[in-house]
């Protein structure tokens, strides 16, 4: 645990980047992400490492990979425990709203980022063609831990981790006010991809402080502000 860097100045430099899109402005009242004095960490890697493979599967499951080859990937892997009752049921039986789950690709996208397997995290480009390289080829079989030992994540620092939250929690704004409104986006992704992105690092870095509980799980992740 270290101490989160100064939430102020982080946000400033936010509302730079935005205004550099050429984005809306948040009113005065947004709240910050984390307060003065808070800590910051990211979450251990294997937790960082298991939430992406589990994501990975849902999104092939999504293009067609069969459900009993998911299914068997995932009990081989043992890594069935971090598999969400919504994830569960879409991969045993084809249930939920299916572009929700498509859209999960931008969240491994940022997970992808936080475990060093991505070289940026730009608001603007969709995820790097080269990241499903990156992860594990389902079709050959490779089960979680072979995947783990092949890449050999370098996870990113946790004050760098926080400040681009405080960037996307803005952007999460900012892209949905320009939609509303009807003004340009600044690239090539919407804010369906900005909200992914934004969950996976809500989810990954973990501030303690007087106004924090404890860590979320996944399904728990509260976007509405």
């Amino acid at each position: 645990m270290k101490a989160a860097p100064d939430p102020r100045a982080v946000r400033d430099a936010s509302l730079d980047e935005l205004e550099r899109l050429g984005l809306p402005l948040p009113p005065p009242s947004f709240p910050l992400v984390w307060e003065p004095g808070d800590g910051i960490e990211l979450r251990p890697v294997a937790e960082l490492e298991a939430r992406a493979a589990v994501l990975h599967v849902v999104v092939a499951c999504c293009f067609g990979f069969p459900t009993e080859a998911a299914m068997s990937w995932l009990l081989n892997s043992k890594i069935v425990d971090w598999v969400t009752p919504p994830e569960w049921q879409f991969v045993a039986g084809d249930v939920g709203d299916h572009r929700s789950f498509v859209l999960h690709h931008d969240a491994v996208f940022a997970l992808a980022w936080l475990l060093g397997l991505s070289r940026h995290l730009d608001p603007t480009a969709p995820p790097e063609p080269q990241m499903m390289t990156r992860m594990p080829d389902l079709p050959g079989n490779e089960l979680f831990n072979d995947w783990r030992s092949r890449v050999l994540p370098a996870p990113r620092d946790a004050v760098d981790a926080a400040v681009l939250l405080d960037l996307y929690y803005c952007l999460d704004w900012a892209f949905q006010e320009a939609e509303r409104t009807g003004a340009p986006l600044p690239g090539e992704v919407d804010s369906n991809a900005i909200g992914q992105r934004r969950w996976a690092l809500e989810w990954a870095v973990i501030f303690t402080g007087p106004y924090h509980e404890g860590p979320p799980e996944w399904e728990e992740v509260d976007l509405s502000v």
